[in-house]
């Protein structure tokens, strides 16, 4: 199960980054998924011993020198970084550190003490961690940004540090653990350059992206890394037992770089980079898979986290596996009967749910919802999130080769 790194920062880290074991639903076990963070506190307690598009341009060699032209427009994906860099900031998590530490802080901590407690709340603010984020609106007299919820979960304080290097404060608009996203503002007046937001549903394996961030912390800002599309929407399952459908890379993603952006060779944000999976479940070491979330979920999540500042999401009481794009292989390993390519597969129906109480089953195929066709996870929640928790719903099912017709009363999450 790959796991989201919603937590990752409840417990400091060390700077490298941790590997967790995880389990990708549709290519049977894989593991050391590792969010884009990137922690200092615990390598700090360390040091101080108190804890642990077109073609490029070629050389012109007819008279041994070097074509200006080719110096200047060598890069084909260089007007898409343009287009997106000063909308692409560092996302800094400040956290309250106690003025006490060592034995007695420890004691403190595990049995309590009201007096460290309010020390904490009244100590220096500190970089616990950072991340990267991408200014996608201006509006309102604020800037808003979009980064990953666990680039600020359990922040006291969040700073912001955009392109031209300013350091400002940023306040907390709305964040969601589900899908692992969270919306920032800042004063608009700082604000010179946003992002504009690409349709992720016309994504390709093969096609050129970059992605842009800051791997390691703000000392590397606007690092931009290229590669293709591996896969435009690979279903993970999460620790929680949710499903995301995912753009898979092989553009690098280091922590540091969750919540940048991903970006197509127009210039526009088809995903913001959440994860990367950096190891096997045999401790094989993996190179090249990280993964984004797909920019019309995005859109969709941040417009509701402006409006309302959380997510309630109606939903049907199943978990899911979308038969896009599963290798025959893992068909029978998945307990999948159905010979449709296409669809959301229903692989567990919670008992006295909205969809139990519909009549729909285990081992059925939904192919659309609303009249409207569903191909992948997101084209599911997307059709979903667009109703309100009580609102009916048509959903149809292939059951044994048969569509059949359910209304479905959604229930909230």
């Amino acid at each position: 199960m790959v796991e989201n790194q919603n937590n990752n920062q409840n417990q400091p880290r060390k700077k490298s980054g941790n590997k967790i074991i995880a389990t990708a639903a549709i290519v049977g076990v894989v593991g050391g998924l590792v969010g884009g963070g990137v922690s200092y506190y615990a390598m700090d307690q360390m040091n101080n011993g108190q804890g642990n598009g077109a073609a490029q341009t070629s050389i012109s060699s007819s008279s041994s020198k070097v074509s200006e032209k080719s110096a200047q427009n060598g890069g084909t994906m260089t007007a898409a970084y343009n287009d997106v860099k000063g909308a692409v900031v560092s996302v800094i998590n400040l956290k309250r550190q106690s003025a006490s530490s060592g034995p007695d802080s420890l004691y403190n901590s595990l049995f309590g003490d009201d007096s460290d407690s309010s020390s904490s709340k009244n100590g220096k603010l500190e970089t616990y961690s950072e991340g990267s984020g991408v200014v996608y609106m201006k509006s309102n007299g604020k800037g808003y940004i979009v980064t990953n919820n666990h680039v600020i979960s359990g922040s006291d304080a969040v700073q912001v540090l955009l392109a031209n290097g300013k350091t400002v404060n940023a306040k907390v608009v709305g964040k969601d653990s589900t899908t692992d996203l969270a919306v920032l503002s800042i004063d608009a007046k700082y604000v010179t350059q946003t992002a504009q937001f690409g349709d992720s549903k016309h994504l390709e394996a093969g096609q050129t992206v970059i992605a842009v961030g800051s791997p390691l912390g703000s000392e590397y800002a606007s690092t931009v890394t290229q590669g293709i599309i591996s896969a435009p929407a690979r279903t993970i399952s999460t620790s929680s037992g949710n499903q995301q459908t995912v753009i898979q890379t092989d553009a690098a993603i280091n922590p540091g770089n969750s919540g940048g952006a991903l970006v197509n060779s127009a210039g526009q944000v088809i995903g913001i980079n959440s994860m990367k999976l950096a190891q096997s479940s045999d401790g094989t070491s993996v190179e090249g898979m990280g993964f984004a979330i797909p920019s019309n979920e995005v859109v969709t999540i941040v417009n509701e986290l402006v409006k309302k500042g959380k997510i309630t999401r109606p939903q049907l009481g199943v978990r899911v596996i979308a038969l896009q794009g599963i290798p025959e292989g893992y068909r029978s390993r998945l307990k999948i009967k159905s010979n449709l390519k296409n669809g959301i597969y229903i692989a567990f129906v919670s008992r006295n749910g909205s969809a139990a109480n519909a009549g729909i089953k285990s081992g059925d195929v939904i192919t659309k919802v609303d009249g409207k066709k569903v191909d992948d996870v997101a084209s599911l929640h997307s059709i979903l999130y667009s109703h309100k928790v009580g609102d009916t719903v048509n959903v149809t099912v292939n059951r044994n080769g048969k569509d059949v017709d359910m209304k479905v009363k959604l229930e909230g999450n």
